[in-house]
C-alpha cells in the first residue's frame, strides 16, 4: 500500500515537468507569481513595459515595407486594422541555374514579384520567402539533388511547413493566405496545403494556391512581343533565359553574376545581351508588372471565390 502515494508522486512530477517543457506556454500561476496580463504582447510582460501591451499605440512611423520581416509586430497589429489581412507566402528553391545565376534564383525572383503582387492589391503583406522546397531526392540522388549546393525538402516537410505557416497566419487575424511558387517542383506541395485547408475552414480564412504567377510561357510572350526574343530563337541549354535573368537583375544585377560576365565577354543568355544594365532592368521591371498584373487577378478571383479552384491546376 506505501507503494500507491509514490505512483501518484511520481505521475505528478512527470506531468508537472513535461508541462512545464511545452513551447510556447505561459508559466503556471503559483505562489509568489503574479498572474499573466492578458494584454500581454510583443515578447514581454505588460506590467514591466508599456510597450508590452497589446494596446499600446506605436511610438513610430511604420517603414514603407510589405515584407513581414521587416516589420515589428507593431506595424503588422497596426497593418491588419488598417485591412492588410492578406498574406502571401511565396516558395522559391535553392537549386542550380547554370555558370550565371545564384542558387536562390527563385528567391530573387520572388523578391522582386511579392513586393509588386502586394503593393497592387493594396491589403497585403508578403511572409518571409520559403527557401526551403522539393528539389529531388537524397538517397539515392536524383533531379537537382545531383549538384552541390541544392537544399531539397521531402514533400511532406515542405507541406508541413506550408500548413504552420498558415495555421500561423490564421491565428494573426489574417483573412486570405495567398500560396505563389516559382518553381516547378513547389506546385503539388502548394496545392495540396491550399485545397487542405480550404475544406477544413470553408474559406475562413481563405486559402489558395495561384498558380497564375508560375507561368513563363507569359514571359516568353512577352519579350517576343517586345522584340527582346524570337519565338525560334536558339538557346543556351542552361537552366537559365533572358525573361529569369532580368526578372532577377529587378532585385540585384549581381544575382546573375552582371560585373563579372561583362567583364568576361559572357553577358549574354539565349542571345540575347543584358551588357546594358539599365536596358536589362528596365525590361525586367516590365515582367514584374506583367507578372504581378496576372497574379493580383487571379487572387482576386480565388478570395472572391473562397478559395477553391477556379481554373486547372
Amino acid at each position: 500500500m506505501r507503494r500507491i502515494p509514490s505512483l501518484f508522486f511520481f505521475a505528478f512530477v512527470l506531468t508537472a515537468v513535461l508541462g512545464a517543457q511545452q513551447p510556447g506556454t505561459a508559466p503556471a500561476q503559483g505562489r509568489g507569481q503574479r498572474p499573466v496580463d492578458p494584454r500581454t504582447a510583443g515578447g514581454g510582460q505588460c506590467s514591466e513595459n508599456p510597450y508590452n501591451c497589446i494596446d499600446t499605440p506605436n511610438p513610430l512611423t511604420p517603414p514603407n515595407t510589405v515584407w513581414l520581416e521587416e516589420m515589428t509586430w507593431m506595424d503588422v497589429r497596426d497593418a491588419l486594422k488598417a485591412g492588410k489581412t492578406t498574406i502571401i507566402i511565396s516558395t522559391g528553391g535553392i537549386e542550380p541555374n547554370g555558370p550565371w545565376l545564384a542558387l536562390g534564383k527563385h528567391n530573387y525572383v520572388l523578391k522582386a514579384n511579392c513586393d509588386a503582387i502586394a503593393r497592387k492589391l493594396g491589403n497585403a503583406l508578403c511572409a518571409p520567402i520559403v527557401p526551403f522546397v522539393p528539389e529531388g531526392g537524397v538517397e539515392p540522388k536524383t533531379g537537382h539533388m545531383l549538384t552541390a549546393g541544392t537544399i531539397s525538402m521531402r514533400e511532406e516537410t515542405f507541406e508541413a511547413m506550408l500548413n504552420d505557416m498558415a495555421q500561423s497566419f490564421k491565428v494573426n487575424g489574417f483573412q486570405n493566405i495567398i500560396f505563389i511558387g516559382d518553381s516547378g517542383g513547389n506546385v503539388t506541395g502548394m496545392k495540396n496545403v491550399a485545397d487542405k485547408l480550404t475544406a477544413q475552414w470553408n474559406g475562413s480564412p481563405v486559402v489558395a494556391h495561384i498558380p497564375e504567377h508560375y507561368a513563363y510561357n507569359t514571359v516568353a510572350k512577352l519579350l517576343d512581343d517586345m522584340g527582346v526574343t524570337k519565338p525560334d530563337m536558339k538557346g543556351d541549354n542552361l537552366h537559365d533565359d533572358p525573361g529569369i535573368t532580368m526578372n532577377m537583375m529587378v532585385t540585384d544585377p549581381e544575382s546573375v553574376r552582371w560585373q563579372g560576365r561583362v567583364k568576361a565577354g559572357k553577358a549574354t543568355i539565349n542571345g540575347v545581351s543584358i551588357a546594358d544594365k539599365a536596358k536589362a532592368v528596365d525590361i525586367g521591371k516590365k515582367i514584374v508588372e506583367m507578372r504581378a498584373t496576372n497574379t493580383v487577378a487571379a487572387i482576386r478571383k480565388a478570395i472572391a471565390n473562397k478559395g477553391k479552384a477556379t481554373t486547372q491546376q
